[in-house]
């Protein structure tokens, strides 16, 4: 049987966006965001804002890029939040045993790739309802970090390690605005940037990221040219995972040297937002959670500043922000073709 199936590389061409436009567009909205800042708060403040803006966005960041990596597979992945969460407590306990940063990092990263895969074998192998899958691995992740938890500091958790310490960058550091920002800030958050840039280019730039749009858009087409479907599926979960990781990492590695249960506080589905008001592309997505990060930055340094800020509108600001994106206020995305389809060889 003759199967007719749209060439590879038009497919790629028509899903890539005109990245200038986000480009331009995030531009304008950093822009005149930081003017007010600045005539309100001074330029002293307004570089606090950007740094924290940079800070809060990491997990975000990275939570956004591991659900491109799976979605541009095809594969929904709303378990995020759990990853990170898993991760979040599994890089903590390490620390807390190994008195190891190194170790606790690694261990952060392999537990977000090992509920990726869980959630890869649920929807890609038994062909479960991915959503449903991705619920499962929320739960899961609930309850399992909050029962070892309890079990492991059954008298309250001791402090771990001091949290990663920023990387030295020497006179870049001292660069009028761009080194307060950019190289004063500690190693997961600058490898956030640095990935955004790296899954960007894999993704329009490799053969991975060619066969990766190709399986995202039309399976049955890359699988007749010879693209082990279920296989990249796989590996774009797993990676995923790994992303959502080292997300979680930031909690309990960069943040605050300390687990809590639900401490990722829904961080994860904030990024899925970001994902999508960034049009599933690594700028985009990072566009995006860097406007959820200025949606916190503002208020934190306004109570820096001794703006009597109400603790409430400090927390509300990023689910209102989210609200808001997924109604669709800011225009319809669309996701790639076979997002969320499982796929059975013919």
């Amino acid at each position: 049987m003759t199967v007719a199936a749209p060439p590879i590389g038009r497919i790629g061409v028509r899903s890539r966006p005109r990245l200038w436009l986000q480009v331009g567009f995030w531009v304008a909205i950093a822009a005149i965001l930081l003017g007010l800042a600045g005539v309100q708060f001074g330029p002293a403040a307004t570089i606090s804002i950007l740094a924290i803006t940079f800070t809060k966005a990491t997990p975000l960041t990275l939570g956004a890029l591991a659900g491109i990596t799976s979605e541009r597979a095809g594969v929904v992945n709303i378990g995020i939040e759990g990853m990170m969460l898993t991760a979040a407590f599994a890089g903590f306990m390490t620390g807390v045993y190994s008195h190891n940063l190194a170790f606790a990092l690694v261990a952060a990263i392999a537990s977000g790739a090992l509920m990726a895969l869980l959630h890869a074998v649920l929807s890609i192998t038994f062909r479960v309802d991915q959503i449903i899958s991705g619920t499962v691995v929320n739960i899961l992740a609930v309850g399992l970090t909050g029962y070892l938890n309890r079990q492991l500091f059954a008298t309250g958790a001791p402090p771990g390690l001091s949290v990663l310490p920023p990387i030295p960058f020497g006179p870049l550091s001292q660069i009028p605005w761009l080194g307060p920002v950019i190289f004063q800030q500690k190693p997961i958050a600058l490898s956030a940037i640095v990935l955004v840039f790296v899954l960007h280019f894999a993704l329009f730039r490799t053969r991975w990221g060619l066969r990766t749009r190709a399986v995202g858009e039309h399976p049955l087409a890359a699988d007749t040219l010879g693209v082990n479907v279920k296989a990249l599926r796989y590996v774009n979960v797993v990676l995923g995972g790994a992303l959502a990781g080292l997300a979680g990492g930031y909690f309990t590695l960069e943040s605050v040297p300390h687990f809590e249960p639900l401490m990722t506080n829904g961080r994860g589905f904030i990024a899925l937002a970001a994902m999508i008001f960034g049009k599933w592309t690594p700028f985009g997505a990072w566009g995006a959670a860097l406007l959820f990060g200025v949606a916190e930055a503002i208020p934190t340094a306004m109570q820096l500043q001794g703006i009597n800020v109400p603790f409430q509108i400090v927390g509300l600001l990023p689910y209102v922000l989210t609200i808001v994106v997924v109604a669709g206020a800011v225009g319809r995305a669309t996701p790639p073709a076979a997002d969320g389809q499982p796929y059975v060889r013919q």
